[in-house]
Parts: structure tokens; sequence; C-alpha cells
């Protein structure tokens, strides 16, 4: 218990020491904290795959933070400083900014992200697509981004791959980690011409992926299966999933489809209209994985036999005001949209 609390404060201090710093040096030894107290999280449990999921995890950000220290220290050689903001040579930027996509799982290295996942529980999932993924986006808004090409390359295909990669997916953690992918895209996509709202579309990603793993954490739902049968044990569920399934589709009028408006609008803006269109149509690859789980919910109720009383109430061994606090907030942040605009843009 005391190494797993440890490992806890280590996290978070790692990801505050590598937000609020501006050496490279200090941001570095951030994420290796980071890196160093999440692999005895994901192993508390003695179980081969979760040994597997954290040796993968480690290998995968071990060569990340090597690439990344590489990218700085050619930097700091070329330019003669470790500013963070202030890197600006060409080559070096390349380095650095493929070493935080790595460590972000986008695409094309992200590999790594479904197989891990698939190894650890739905607390860990929690805390990977979540948590993890805090310090090294906000080192990548900070940074300046010299090759623009490269930049859209990565949005480009992790939307790509995110919306395919998801399509033939029965396990629902592969499945969230590929909507991952695909909303790092968004995020990535909007970067250049807005961080803020390329911040904002992050936080709105956490708050809805944290709702959808809490709400399955109930029940411990890990497949398509057990989610069409999931509605006997709790009722509740036949409801909250699908309008949360719907939030991370980006459908109105549900909070999803706040940050992703507001991304085609920039786009539009700032007169890239063929890829806002094709942020929408890969959208829809999205929007298909999605509304089959919304589909294995509805069409596995009714009139299916139930063959124990159905528990209308949660179990209090887990705590209600998260669920309720991230299952509202992903929903019914679009009546709210002038009020957010108004903060982060």
């Amino acid at each position: 218990m005391l190494l797993l609390f440890n490992a806890s404060v280590s996290l978070v201090m790692g990801t505050f020491i590598a937000l609020t710093s501006t050496h490279w040096l200090t941001a570095w030894m951030g994420l290796e904290m980071s890196t160093m107290a999440i692999v005895p999280l994901l192993t508390n449990k003695h179980h081969p795959r979760m040994t597997e999921a954290a040796t993968k995890y480690f290998l995968a950000q071990a060569l990340a933070s090597c690439t990344l220290m590489a990218g700085c220290t050619s930097a700091a050689i070329i330019e003669g400083h470790w500013v963070l903001q202030n890197v600006s040579t060409p080559i070096p930027t390349a380095i650095i900014t493929l070493a935080l996509a790595m460590k972000l799982g986008m695409a094309p290295l992200h590999a790594w992200m479904p197989e891990v996942i698939q190894g650890v529980d739905l607390n860990k999932t929690l805390i990977l697509a979540t948590w993890q993924k805090l310090a090294p986006f906000g080192l990548f808004v900070q940074i300046t981004h010299s090759s623009p090409l490269l930049i859209m390359s990565l949005a480009i295909m992790s939307m790509l791959v995110g919306g395919w990669g998801g399509l033939n997916q029965t396990q629902l953690r592969k499945i969230l980690m590929y909507s991952s992918i695909a909303h790092m895209g968004w995020m990535t996509v909007v970067m250049q011409f807005s961080p803020t709202l390329a911040f904002m579309t992050f936080v709105t990603y956490c708050l809805m992926s944290a709702a959808a793993i809490l709400v399955l954490q109930i029940n411990s739902i890990l497949t398509i299966n057990l989610l069409a049968t999931s509605w006997t044990k709790t009722p509740a569920f036949l409801v909250l999933i699908p309008l949360i399934l719907l939030s991370l589709a980006g459908i109105p009028p549900f909070s999803g489809f706040l940050p992703k408006w507001m991304i085609v609008k920039e786009l539009a803006t700032q007169g890239y209209l063929t890829l806002a269109g094709l942020a929408v149509m890969t959208a829809l690859l999205t929007l298909f994985f999605y509304v089959r789980l919304i589909l294995s919910v509805v069409m596995g109720s009714s009139p299916s036999p139930t063959l124990h009383s159905c528990p209308w109430r949660f179990d209090p061994k887990y705590w209600p005001l998260p669920r309720s606090l991230t299952v509202v907030t992903a929903l019914i942040l679009l009546p709210v949209a002038s009020l957010i605009i108004a903060v982060f843009c």
C-alpha cells in the first residue's frame, strides 16, 4: 500500500514538474518521474498480462524519452540554450515532435498503446487515457513547430488510424484507445492555429473518456458481449452509456459536439476547407463503431430474459461523486458553450 501511495504521489509530481518547467532537462525529468511512477501501478496485481503490459509500456516510453533527450540535446548544441519554448531548428524540433507524439500514442507511433491497454484493468486504462497524456500534451502545445507539414501529417494519420482501427474491435478497452488516437488527431490539427482550443478539446475528451470508463467499471465490462447484457445488472447503464458514447462521437446536443464544431469552424476560417472536410469524414468512422456499441446495448435489452432481480442502485463500494460529475460534464456542456468559449478563447 505504501508503494502504491508513493507511486501515486510521484505520478502527480512528475506531471506538474513537466507542465511547469521552462527548461528541457527538468521537463524530461518530470516525464521520467511520471513514467517510472506508473510502472508499479500497472503491476500491482501480479498477473502475466499486466506484467507484459507494463514491460511494453516501459520500453515504448523509454524509447520516446531517449529520442526526446536526443532532440533536446541537439537543439541545445545548435542554439546554445535549453529553453523549452525557443527551439526553432527544424531537425531537433522534428525529433522532439515525434518523441512527444510517441508518448501520446499518435499514429504512426501508436502500435504500443492498444496492446498495453489490453493488458490492464479499467482503473489503469483511465490513468493512461487521461492523466498520463497531460504532461506530454502540455509540452507538445508549448513547443514551436517549425514543420506544419509534420504536424498535419500526424493529425491526419491519427484521425484515420483511430477511425479505421476501432471498426473491427470487440474489446472495449481497445475501442477506447483507438478513440483516444482519433481525438488526439483532432487536438493536433488545430494546435497551430489555436492552442487554447486544442487544450479545451483535451479537457473535454478527458471528461468524456473518464465518464465512459467509470460507468463501464461498475459492472467490469470489457467486451461487447458483456456490454449487451449489462442492463440486467444495472438498468441505469442502459441510459448512461449510449448518451456518453454519442457525446464521444461528437453528436449534438452533447458536450463532445462543441470542440469538434469549433475545430471545424477554425479550420474553415484559416482556409483549410479540405482538411476540415477530411476531419468530418474521419469522424464518421468513429461514429460507426460508437453506434455499433450503442446497438449492442439497446438490442441486448428487452425482450432478453432476466434471470435475477434488477438492482436499481449502484454498488456502494463505487464512489458516486466522480461518476456523477464526469457524466454530467460529458453530456450537458453545450448549453454553456458561450461561457466556455469566453474562458478558453
